[in-house]
């Protein structure tokens, strides 16, 4: 078969009853060589009807079975292997009449008389007979597998050839995954050629699973994690945990480089004497803070003391990125505008409250003039409550709230990220909440962290300075939609140059934290 021609191959098919597909292979010139190569994937391409599919691949494996003498099941050879296998215990009782009465040496000798070691040839042996039980097994595989039967459902999806969803997906790989598992006599470890022998026949069945020349990657992918998955719950299943020990898995993890486990090692050391020190040093403050935050009758003097004795239990605490939840379960003042504002002076040596007053103070005209801001929903709404106030410090207090408001649409910055009015809080950086600004008698300002309330402030001015403190003392990365905003009010904090209200075709850098 490999010399014949285009024609050749043609009149074969004819003879094979597959006459329909001569045009065809006369098309692409299939000779007798390219008809040997041919792979499953090949023939999908080549050949439309699925019947004509299989009748092709089962006349081609046939040939190629017989021309290497591997006739089912199994060669001359392999039979007479496997016959003489069988006949070894028999043969190991048994005597020769021409060896007068002296016993033959059997097909299988478990010792050498000499040495008392096995001998090599046995050895080799019992690797052959191995060997050709376990093709032949793959044999019987190949010849014999066939699709299971489906439920109605995906039958009725694949006799419609509908893209199948994610769940009949699942469905499918699961009767697939059972079905091998019975072929395989209970094992969940099928070879490499199993998965392909099974995918390979799911698409010729239906060409339409393959997608875009890749489903067969994709459904064999699928297959054997759904074997993981079995596997996985499993942990007293003999194989499973021959294999475990064989290639020293453990369920959900991978195998770790020397540097990493040593690595790992290392952090765990430090954790336990960092975990050490804590409960020697601080846990006697934590217990008392818990303790004293839910009394009505605080001891701020000691509590000022104790928050001093553990700033650099907070700041380690905080640098090692642990989540601002348990650090305000363990240092629950810190939800104490007042607190607050302490620790960000300790650590900046700055009276943050005194500094935002006096930003606010001095830019709210230049803000509120700015003709980004005219038509703001939030500056027309300033306008009409002034007509109704004629006390200058209320117009003050309204003049600052709404500067306070408008400095992220100012600065081009997002100002769901700085303020959030008459809203339900969305993001998790610091953010302020602001009920009825401008009605003095029932407005509200509360800080939020993480999408809760962290604390309620006074005013506007509180608000602002809180929300800056934040940033800071928690050691929160400014988010990039609001940096123009935290620069402007940074710079003015921590006077690191005179103070002035810049031009909005300056390009300031980003907001960056202080070195403390």
């Amino acid at each position: 078969m490999e010399a014949w021609s285009v024609d050749q191959v043609c009149s074969w098919l004819v003879e094979k009853n597959l006459g329909e597909l001569v045009h065809r292979f006369q098309e692409e010139e299939v000779s007798g060589a390219a008809l040997l190569a041919l792979n499953d994937r090949m023939v999908q391409q080549l050949v439309k009807k699925i019947g004509h599919q299989a009748v092709l691949m089962g006349l081609i494996k046939k040939y190629k079975q017989k021309s290497q003498g591997l006739e089912s099941p199994g060669s001359p050879r392999e039979r007479a292997l496997l016959l003489q296998a069988a006949a070894a215990p028999e043969d190991e009782q048994s005597s020769s009449p021409a060896n007068g009465g002296e016993p033959t040496a059997s097909v299988y000798p478990t010792e050498n008389l000499d040495n008392g070691l096995i001998d090599q040839r046995v050895l080799k042996q019992r690797r052959n007979v191995k060997h050709v039980l376990a093709r032949n097994k793959a044999l019987q595989w190949t010849k014999s597998y066939v699709l299971p039967e489906f439920p109605y459902d995906v039958k009725s999806m694949l006799a419609e050839q509908k893209c199948p969803d994610h769940s009949m997906r699942i469905r499918i790989i699961e009767f697939l995954q059972a079905d091998m598992t019975k072929y395989l006599e209970g094992s969940l470890y099928p070879t490499t050629q199993q998965y392909n022998d099974v995918v390979n026949t799911l698409l010729q069945a239906h060409p339409f699973l393959d997608e875009d020349g890749c489903g067969f990657f994709l459904w064999k992918r699928a297959l054997k994690d759904r074997f993981k998955y079995i596997r996985r719950s499993i942990e007293d299943d003999e194989q499973v945990m021959r294999n475990k020990c064989k290639f020293g898995h453990r369920r959900g993890q991978t195998r770790k480089s020397l540097t990493d486990r040593r690595f790992d090692e290392i952090k765990i050391v430090q954790i336990k004497e960092e975990a050490v020190c804590l409960d020697s040093e601080v846990d006697e403050h934590i217990s008392w803070f818990q303790q004293e935050y839910v009394k009505i009758e605080k001891d701020w003097r000691e509590i000022d003391k104790r928050m001093s004795q553990t700033l650099q239990i907070r700041r380690k605490l905080i640098g090692s990125r642990t989540p601002l939840k348990d650090i305000l379960k363990m240092f629950p003042f810190l939800k104490c505008p007042y607190q607050l504002f302490r620790e960000f002076q300790l650590l900046t040596r700055t009276d943050i409250c005194k500094k935002t007053r006096h930003i606010l103070e001095s830019y709210s005209e230049n803000i509120l003039t700015s003709f980004l801001v005219v038509d703001n929903p939030i500056n027309i709404a300033l306008q009409e409550k002034m007509k109704q106030h004629t006390d200058e410090d209320m117009l003050k207090y309204m003049k600052m709230t709404a500067t306070c408001l408008l400095l992220p649409d100012v600065f081009g910055d997002d100002p769901s990220l700085f303020v959030i009015v008459n809203e339900k809080v969305q993001v998790s950086t610091p953010v302020l909440e602001v009920k009825d600004p401008f009605n003095i008698d029932v407005c509200e300002f509360s800080l939020y962290l993480e999408k809760e309330r962290l604390t309620k402030v006074d005013d506007c001015v509180t608000g602002l300075a809180a929300l800056v403190a934040a940033f800071h003392v928690f050691g929160i990365e400014c988010p990039t939609r609001l940096s123009q905003t935290l620069n402007f009010l940074q710079t003015l904090i921590f006077e690191m140059h005179s103070p002035h209200f810049p031009s909005l075709k300056e390009k300031d850098v980003g907001f960056q934290h202080p070195v403390t």
